[in-house]
């Protein structure tokens, strides 16, 4: 089985899914990292020079085939994936696939995402909290449409990731 994680960007995905991985004796993939091996540029340089719509369409190009490829693979998801090009539909209709949404607060998200934003091409334009925090807001409500959608929701907040794990863990099984 494949366990595909989603949620916004700082929600713990690539965090989790390690751990899950080596918890549960699974191979880990995080799809942008993969999107970047195969188009040999980061992230930001395939925005850069192509654009958001080539972008877009490479990761649903890329999340197909992972999910034809890989087995017994805990996904994280890039933060957007889910919300464009009939991804989630990819993922929720996929065999032996089951899709995770981490679900993480505003408040949450705005105090993770503003102390790491440099690092972030998305949001290292921000420069106060409460900026930040009415982004967050606008792509929530865009996006949670999608991530409700997921098989399970496990809610982040004032959890480590080992209790996050198990209860991924407890959820599944």
């Amino acid at each position: 089985m494949n366990i595909v994680l989603i949620g916004y960007m700082g929600s713990g995905k690539s965090l989790i899914g390690r751990g899950l991985a080596d918890k549960m004796k699974l191979n880990y993939l995080d799809l942008d990292d993969f999107i970047e091996i195969q188009e040999k540029k980061s992230i930001k340089k395939i925005f850069d020079d192509q654009g958001e719509i080539y972008f877009r369409k490479k990761e649903s190009l890329y999340l197909k085939e992972v999910l034809d490829t890989y087995e017994n693979t805990i996904i994280s998801l890039g933060g957007g994936t889910p919300c464009f090009a009939g991804n989630l539909e990819t993922v929720i209709n996929k065999e032996n696939t089951k899709s995770l949404y981490l679900q993480t607060s505003l408040e949450e998200l705005t105090k993770r995402l503003f102390a790491e934003r440099n690092k972030r091409p998305l949001i290292s334009h921000i420069a106060t909290s409460n900026e930040l925090k009415d982004f967050v807001r606008k792509h929530l409500f865009e996006r949670s449409f999608y991530y409700n959608q997921a098989d399970y929701k496990v809610i982040t907040d004032q959890k480590n990731k080992d209790q996050i794990s198990e209860e991924v863990i407890a959820l599944l099984f």
